[in-house]
């Protein structure tokens, strides 16, 4: 672990793919008990706009990589052949898999060597949208190593048409150095009305932005993403990632409510309908739309950046592929977006359960001109780890003093939040990443130690706050 800071973070990334069109899960073979993929990691060149040209890493050539599918308990086997210049690896994001297929170089696994290859294999599950993407402690996801899989669950509903989205940005490379520094004079994007500009004080000099070149969808920037046909009457599903490194990410559909069944590619206990989504730093929402007439309507994401045009799709009806498509205000101000205590319910009292092992971390560090983001005042591999016993109840609490919200990760679990700032959640929300909220914001997680024995990295899911430092781990005696 000791290259976390290395230079290469000066090097980053690009991608191109048109959007994902998904058929039926059940066209793959699933009489099969086995499902096999190949994923080559080569260099490419990638344009995502005329006068932009990064050296970028791609799966099988495509930035997002492919969609892979795999049916709830069937046994998923992915041969990783690494031909870049760097060493890689592949973290099954979201996955309860063998330690030792986590993915995650230095702690599950050695990085997969220029010129090498890997097995992954592991029977799929839980089911949902997950994600895959490089976690070696370098450059790989920066610079288009990610890509989207689902896990086929049987009891889901089934869309008349759906569509996998992957939200991702070509940062300024220059700014990554300075933003792991803390010297970063990147601005902020976010749109106006979001908590990302509330949360923040006037003369906040934000060191660790990262400034971007283009925003895509799938690896195209509008006008050239790939446009989603519908039909009247359809019911049409969703599934959208958010991976950029470094920013949430809002997404809304014009004209039409999303309703949000899936979090992290978990079922909701109750159904949320809103007019957008806020996307964390590696989440997934699954959200569903009724198309009741004919148009052209823009998917699209809300930021204050003059390019934010860039992260759209057009979504229409027969016929209406060359109309002007209905917009929206690139503003949150009076909309309506996805938050866990809309979707979960606060009750008026505090989580009161009991558990074996319990831990409380304060999130801190990340002001101007430091390199440190810490948990507890530590940074990895100083920080103070959990061990656990099998089958022990854990809850895990966080408090952020730091002034920006930060996506919390835990590998090879669910867990259930349970409460934010001092209320617990009437119907605790199973995920794997999730926002703890600035300027003191609390919030706390519950999850049982069933999963296989080993060292599970947690860790915030900003990169440039993961390798400055927090991260820390779930270890099983």
């Amino acid at each position: 672990m000791m290259g976390l800071r290395r230079a290469s973070f000066l090097r980053i990334m690009g991608g191109g793919m048109a959007a994902f069109a998904l058929p039926a899960l059940h066209e793959r073979a699933l009489a099969s008990d086995v499902v096999e993929y190949t994923l080559t990691a080569t260099r490419r060149r990638f344009s995502p706009v005329p006068g932009i040209s990064f050296d970028a890493l791609a799966y099988n050539g495509t930035i997002p990589g492919p969609v892979l599918r795999v049916a709830l308990g069937q046994r998923f086997r992915a041969k990783y052949i690494n031909k870049t210049n760097v060493s890689t690896s592949i973290h099954w994001h979201g996955m309860i898999l063998p330690n030792a297929m986590d993915g995650v170089v230095g702690v599950t696994q050695k990085g997969v060597a220029p010129g090498s290859s890997f097995k992954y294999e592991f029977t799929a599950g839980p089911a949902g949208t997950r994600w895959y993407h490089d976690h070696d402690f370098n450059e790989g996801t920066l610079r288009g190593l990610f890509g989207m899989i689902i896990v086929e669950d049987p009891r889901d509903d089934k869309p008349d048409a759906e569509f996998a989205l992957v939200f991702h940005d070509v940062p300024r490379m220059a700014t990554i150095g300075q933003a792991m520094r803390g010297v970063s004079h990147a601005p902020m994007i976010d749109p106006m009305g979001s908590p990302e500009l509330l949360n923040m004080a006037s003369d906040d000099k934000m060191g660790d932005e990262v400034a971007y070149l283009a925003h895509c969808i799938n690896g195209a920037a509008y006008p050239n993403t790939k446009s989603l046909k519908v039909a009247v009457g359809q019911k049409v599903r969703l599934r959208i990632l958010n991976a950029n490194v470094t920013q949430t990410r809002y997404v809304r559909l014009a004209g039409h409510k999303l309703r949000v069944t899936h979090a992290d590619g978990n079922a909701l206990a109750q159904p949320l309908a809103v007019d957008a989504l806020r996307i964390g730093i590696a989440e997934r929402y699954d959200a569903w739309f009724e198309v009741t007439r004919p148009g052209a309507w823009l998917l699209h994401g809300i930021s204050a950046d003059p390019l934010s045009y860039e992260q759209a799709v057009v979504v229409y009806t027969d016929g209406m592929e060359h109309a002007t498509p209905m917009g929206n205000s690139q503003s949150l101000e009076g909309v309506d977006y996805f938050t866990y205590e809309n979707a979960a319910g606060l009750s008026s009292g505090a989580f009161s359960a009991k558990a074996a092992v319990s831990q409380a971390y304060t999130i801190g560090g990340g002001v101007f001109g430091s390199d440190r983001w810490t948990l507890n005042g530590k940074i990895y591999p100083q920080t103070e780890k959990i061990f656990v016993h099998r089958g022990d109840s854990v809850i895990v609490r966080f408090k952020n003093t730091t002034d920006m919200d930060h996506p919390m990760h835990l590998h090879g679990h669910t867990f259930n939040i349970v409460e934010i700032d001092g209320k617990a959640l009437l119907r605790p929300m199973a995920k794997d990443v999730s926002l703890v909220r600035a300027n003191n914001g609390t919030l706390a997680w519950q999850f049982d130690a069933t999963s296989p024995a080993g060292r599970w990295l947690l860790h915030c899911h900003n990169d440039i706050h993961m390798m400055d430092g927090m991260m820390t781990e779930v270890v099983y005696r």
